[in-house]
This record gives structure tokens, sequence and C-alpha cells, in this order.
């Protein structure tokens, strides 16, 4: 058999096995989320840890059931940060996770930037546990723009690293 046509049989399944995989990363497995307008973006009070909408508009979101940390959104609100700050609930050491390419509105090295100085922003806990070890956050930043992901919490970590989950992490259902 001639060279040609080995190298042929080997690299083509590779390059289309290759593609296929990117495809199914970046495209395949997303899925927008219609809003409901009324509940999408919510965070939890200080004073009772109750959730709370707040004002919002523009909502555009993206999940995937393959992963829970998928979720993506992006929104606009009018709420003054000070405010939110003073009523809501703070989540420390929050990290935007990298969204897919073509969901332009979040771009997580931008709002990672952003956060980092807290005069332009913050992150604010809205659910605690939306999946065991999963916590989803709301950034809002001075300009209005807000974003939401969901991040691993310390539960989270100890469960997928193989450690021993502590006591104050609620039951695994």
């Amino acid at each position: 058999m001639n060279g040609k046509v080995i190298v042929a049989l080997l690299v083509f399944p590779a390059i289309f096995a290759g593609a296929a995989l990117y495809y199914l990363q970046i495209f395949s497995f997303y899925e927008e989320i219609v809003p409901d307008g009324k509940t999408d973006v919510s965070i939890l009070q200080k004073k009772n840890e109750l959730p709370e909408v707040i004002n919002y508009s523009n909502f555009r979101a993206i999940s995937s059931e393959s992963s829970p940390i998928r979720y993506r959104a992006c929104f606009e609100t009018s709420e003054d940060l000070d405010v939110l700050r003073e009523n809501y609930l703070v989540y420390e050491d929050a990290v935007p996770k990298i969204a897919p390419y073509w969901f332009e509105c979040f771009d997580a090295k931008e709002l990672g930037l952003a956060l980092k100085d807290r005069d332009y922003g913050e992150v604010f806990l809205s659910k605690k546990n939306i999946v065991y070890g999963i916590d989803r956050v709301v950034a809002i930043l001075a300009n209005g723009n807000g974003y939401v992901w969901h991040e691993i919490n310390e539960c989270g970590d100890k469960l997928y690293d193989g450690s021993p989950v502590s006591n104050e992490c609620p039951e695994k259902d």
C-alpha cells in the first residue's frame, strides 16, 4: 500500500474527530435560556438571606445540562451599586468563567479585570447550592452591566477533589 494512502487514512479521521470535538464543546451542548422577565436576576438579602429580584432588562442567558458551571447570563440594571452592597450578600473571590466566543455579551477576561477594582463592580450571592457544591453569583458593574455565572463553592471543591466533606456542607442528595 502506498504511504500516502496510509497517512491519509490516519490523518483525515483525526482531523474529523478534532473538528467534531471542537463543535461539541463550543456549540452543541449549549442552549439559550428563555427569560421569564420577572425572576431571572435575584440576589440574597443580608437581613434574612432570602432572594430578592432586582430591577433588570436585556437579559440573555445560556446553559448546558452537561455541566452545572456552564451557565452564563448578561443583563442591564439601573440599581445603585452602593445600595446593593448595603443590602445584599457580597460573594468573595468569585472568578468569572469563560463563555463560548459566540456569547458576545459575556467577556470573562474584561469582567475579571473590572471586578478587581471594587469601585467598579461587586459580586453578590444569588443562590447557594443551586446544584450541590455550586453557587449562582451575580456581578454588577458601576456602569449598570450585570453578569451571572455559577461558582464552585467550598463544599464543591472538596467533593470534586476527593477530600472529605466537612460537617458544614449540606447533605448531598
